[in-house]
C-alpha cells in the first residue's frame, strides 16, 4: 500500500464518519423510539359534587383525554375524547346533549354514536363506578 492510498482511505473513512455523526442525530429525531405505554384499566376521573347535571369534564385517561358527562337526568357517562376523524377533542354540549368535535363539526350523541360529520366510527365508551367520594372510569371488559 502506498501513501497516496494510505492518504486518501484516511480521508475518505474520516468524511464517512463526520456525516454519520452529523445524520444521526437527525434520523433519531425524525424517527423516536417506540415507548410502551402504560396500560391503564382505571382512573379516578372526578369526585361526586365536581360535575352539576348536564355538564361535563375533561381528564387523563392513560395517554388520551376521555370525557365524563353528567347528564340532565343524573346519569354518569364516560367516552374517550379522540373523535375518530382526526383525533381532535370533542367537547359536550350541553344545550343539544350532544359530543361536538370542532374540527369538522361532527357530532355524537349521548351512546357515544355519530349523528353528523366526518367521523367514520362512534366513540369509545368506558364503565363508570362511583365508590364513595370518587367517580371511577375503567375501560369495559
Amino acid at each position: 500500500m502506498n501513501r497516496r492510498t494510505f492518504i486518501n482511505g484516511f480521508f475518505g473513512g474520516s468524511l464517512l464518519a463526520t456525516l454519520a455523526s452529523f445524520l444521526y442525530p437527525v434520523i433519531r429525531y425524525i424517527l423516536p423510539p417506540k415507548q410502551a405505554e402504560a396500560v391503564q384499566k382505571k382512573v379516578a376521573a372526578a369526585k361526586v359534587g365536581d360535575l352539576a347535571p348536564n355538564s361535563a369534564k375533561i381528564f387523563k385517561f392513560g395517554s388520551s383525554p376521555a370525557i365524563l358527562i353528567n347528564t340532565q337526568d343524573g346519569k354518569l357517562l364516560a367516552f374517550s375524547a379522540v373523535c375518530t376523524h382526526l383525533t381532535c377533542t370533542v367537547t359536550y354540549q350541553g344545550d343539544t346533549e350532544t359530543m361536538f368535535c370542532p374540527c369538522h363539526n361532527g357530532r355524537f350523541d349521548l351512546a357515544g354514536n355519530v349523528i353528523s360529520g366526518p367521523p367514520p366510527a362512534s366513540l369509545e365508551s368506558y364503565k363508570v363506578d362511583v365508590a364513595g367520594e370518587d367517580i371511577f372510569v375503567s375501560k369495559k371488559a
